[in-house]
């Protein structure tokens, strides 16, 4: 099945819930693309205010809605709040690729929630989507992220470079034959 052909899932894992983003998460939003600490090694345009926020946030739920990509929102089981997020979008023409993206409020960074997240949304992107490969990009500096992407299988594509940031590293995974 491919994007747009998919309905939009929540998914859990046994501390999560990847949930679709709502307007109510704009303080979450502008957190997470204003901190320096989750931004440190992004190259993108910082959110200035809440309205910045919920503008994303409307750009990213119309995308979702239109089968474009698939953002979750990352929350903690007990709680709603969200505390960072995961995506696939970026795919392909024939919709075989995509990349994926992340980022994690620092409070909760180096527990093993973004390798949960990460591992539940790779299952979903090669078993439902039946994506052959999923790519990141990644800053070359940003040990935290580049050790978690090879501990779960990606490798460095070193003929492959991020004509928007040249500092970042292309890591990929192939589907599980």
């Amino acid at each position: 099945m491919k994007p747009g052909l998919v309905p939009f899932p929540e998914i859990t894992t046994p501390r999560l819930l990847l949930r679709k983003p709502t307007e109510e998460d704009g303080e979450a939003v502008l957190f997470l693309r204003s901190d320096k600490e989750v931004n440190k090694y992004i190259k993108r345009a910082k959110a200035g205010s809440l309205e910045d926020a919920r503008a994303f946030l409307k750009r990213i739920i119309r995308g979702i809605e239109n089968g474009e990509n698939f953002y979750w929102g990352i929350t903690l089981k007990e709680t709603p709040e969200l505390i960072g997020s995961i995506c696939l979008w970026n795919f392909s023409v024939d919709k075989r690729k995509a990349e994926i993206g992340y980022e994690l409020d620092p409070k909760y960074q180096h527990q093993g929630i973004m390798k949960e997240a990460l591992q539940a949304v790779l299952d979903f992107g090669f078993g439902i989507l039946t994506l052959v490969e999923i790519e990141a990009y990644t800053h070359y500096k940003n040990k935290a992220s580049l050790t978690l992407l090879e501990k779960n299988g990606f490798s460095l594509i070193c003929e492959k470079k991020d004509p928007d940031n040249e500092d970042n590293m292309v890591l990929a995974i192939s589907r599980p034959m």
